[in-house]
């Protein structure tokens, strides 16, 4: 049996490391930072804890026909993070974002039970290699950083040649468009289309917006974050 103080400490290490990993996200404005990182560390390493050593807390002894399986409580750790993953999981029209922290909350989730079993460097291994792909493995990803990606709607009218001319325009000034997906009835005078548009940082999201008011056959336009 360990002390009380040895538990403490694998509580709060598992809570440090998810916090590393935390911070890492806030840096980045995801939508789970250091707050939530922090408490599914300290989550994670408190249910290790008590699944280990609950048993000998109430006081058993040598009672007979009492069995404990200290592997079910952890094992439903991994289980019910799922959920809390699955929250930092949003689809934006044509985007999903989330999945890298989602997976990082799974991470954590996994470095909070190696503390709470005690495995201090497996645990302080684990959170380098974790922050090491968030951070230094962005630059192997084709994601530009010279570029700003929003996911654009615009709604035009139905006179034709009018969303070539958009997209020709777009083009001039660099800006890429792809990903697109219509909305148009019959009834209705006007066409919306929805793409996601990568905009040089140069040009700027005030003058993107200009550039394609300025288009014929423009009624309005709408830009979210990706």
């Amino acid at each position: 049996m360990i002390s009380h103080w040895e538990m403490i400490l694998r509580v709060a290490f598992g809570a440090f490391l998810g916090g590393a990993i935390g911070f890492e996200r806030d840096r980045h404005r995801r939508q789970a930072g250091l707050r939530t990182h922090f408490l599914v560390g300290l989550a994670s390493a408190t249910f290790m804890v008590v699944s280990a050593h609950f048993y000998f807390f109430q006081h058993y002894g040598n009672a007979t026909g009492i069995a404990a399986d200290p592997s079910r409580i952890a094992a439903s750790v991994v289980a019910g993070i799922g959920f809390l993953a699955g929250g930092a999981i949003l689809k934006t029209g044509l985007t999903v974002q989330g999945l890298t922290t989602a997976a990082g909350l799974w991470l954590v989730a996994s470095i909070g039970l190696c503390a709470g079993a005690g495995m201090y460097w497996e645990a302080f291994v684990v959170t380098a290699l974790g922050l090491l792909a968030l951070t230094l493995f962005r630059i192997f990803e084709s994601k530009s950083r010279d570029v700003l990606r929003r996911e654009v709607t615009v709604t035009l009218s139905k006179a034709p040649g009018v969303i070539p001319e958009l997209l020709g325009k777009l083009s001039e000034a660099g800006a890429k468009a792809s990903e697109f997906d219509f909305d148009r009835t019959a009834e209705s005078s006007s066409v919306k289309i929805s793409f996601e548009a990568e905009i040089p940082i140069r040009l700027g999201i005030s003058a993107f917006l200009n550039l394609v008011e300025e288009c014929p056959g423009v009624l309005g336009i709408q830009v979210r974050r990706v």
